[in-house]
């Protein structure tokens, strides 16, 4: 057994019971190991938690890095809808990440954001548009891992149809590129206030 093995196992537990009922407990049972031998490597559940979080946002670390050729914006979109398929991979993915800060992977988003600045987007734009989808996808998927099913939506009013996740979530995506375009274009500078909210290195991919 060593970390990766435990990570791995974890995140399998994960899929099969959901978030609410991973347990060191049940971990350490399903490694055939006694639970404290799991504190050589996770001292705490949240050391483990965080640990899973990194390793279930793998597949999007290994996305390739824009290039000086890319469009920004075309960039901007598949980089987001790469980030919902990752956490759609994981049941729970969004409530795993939620919260979490990207330590293994700075280096990947201050490169990201070396693209957009040198594609013409303003710094503190670039910021703040890519927590704002970082936060929309989370949130999106969220909702989308809640959603009881097709029995549930049966008991809806008839005006009330039901939700598609897919196109609500390119749908909103399209309005914050659509902004931020806005505010990139020469002469349609809208300066922000200065209590806007600092990015904190969270949900930034």
């Amino acid at each position: 057994m060593n970390r990766e093995t435990v990570i791995a196992e974890a995140l399998d537990l994960l899929d099969e019971v959901g978030l609410d009922a991973v347990s060191t407990r049940r971990l350490a049972k399903r490694l055939g190991v006694e639970q404290p031998s799991l504190y050589w490597y996770f001292r705490t559940k949240k050391d483990l938690l965080a640990a899973m979080a990194e390793a279930a946002m793998a597949p999007h670390a290994a996305a390739p890095l824009p290039t000086p050729d890319d469009d920004w914006r075309d960039w901007f979109l598949e980089n987001t809808r790469g980030f919902r398929r990752t956490l759609l991979m994981r049941r729970d993915g969004a409530r795993l990440h939620a919260g979490s800060t990207p330590a293994g992977d700075l280096d990947r988003v201050r490169r990201n954001m070396e693209f957009l600045v040198a594609s013409g987007v303003p710094e503190r734009d670039a910021q703040m548009a890519m927590l704002a989808a970082g936060r929309f996808t989370v949130g999106s998927v969220l909702e989308e891992q809640a959603d009881p099913g097709p029995d549930a939506a049966a008991e809806l009013p008839a005006d009330m149809p039901a939700i598609d996740h897919e196109s609500a979530f390119e749908a909103g995506l399209a309005l914050i590129l659509e902004g931020l375009a806005r505010r990139t274009a020469p002469g349609h500078r809208v300066p922000l206030s200065s209590n806007d909210p600092t990015t904190g290195g969270r949900s930034i991919r």
